[in-house]
C-alpha cells in the first residue's frame, strides 16, 4: 500500500466534464445494446465527438475527443472510482454524471465517475 501513495499523490484533475447518458447512449454504432458503465460512457462520449449526437447537458471535453484516449476508457474506469449505484444507476438508467479526468500532463491514469 505505501508503495502505491506516491503515484496516486503525484496525479492530477487534467479534465473533467458533464454529460447526459440519454438512452441513444446506451446503444454501440451498429444497434447493440451496452451492457456496463464503461461502454456507455465511451458510446457518450464517441456520439458527442465523432458523429455529432448531443444531448443539452453534454459538455465538450479535449480528453475524449481523441479516439486512442476513448478506447482506454474501461481501463480507466477500473483504476478510478464509482460506486456500485452510480454504476447501477448508468447501466439501467438516463443519469446526469461528472466525469474527472486524472492523471500526469496529457496522460489519463483513472477517471472518477458521479451521477447527479
Amino acid at each position: 500500500m505505501a508503495a502505491t501513495a506516491p503515484q496516486a499523490a503525484a496525479q492530477e484533475l487534467i479534465a473533467s466534464y458533464m454529460a447526459h447518458l440519454s438512452s441513444r447512449d446506451h446503444f454501440n454504432s451498429r444497434g447493440g445494446r451496452l451492457r456496463n458503465a464503461a461502454a456507455i460512457i465511451r458510446q457518450d462520449r464517441a456520439n458527442f465527438h465523432r458523429f455529432g449526437l448531443r444531448d443539452p447537458a453534454d459538455e465538450w471535453d479535449s480528453f475524449f475527443s481523441s479516439i486512442s484516449n476513448r478506447a482506454r476508457m474501461e481501463n480507466m474506469l477500473n483504476n478510478g472510482t464509482s460506486d456500485p449505484g452510480t454504476r447501477s444507476l448508468i447501466v439501467n438508467g438516463t443519469p446526469i454524471v461528472k466525469v474527472e479526468i486524472y492523471g500526469r500532463g496529457s496522460r489519463g491514469i483513472y477517471i472518477r465517475v458521479l451521477a447527479q
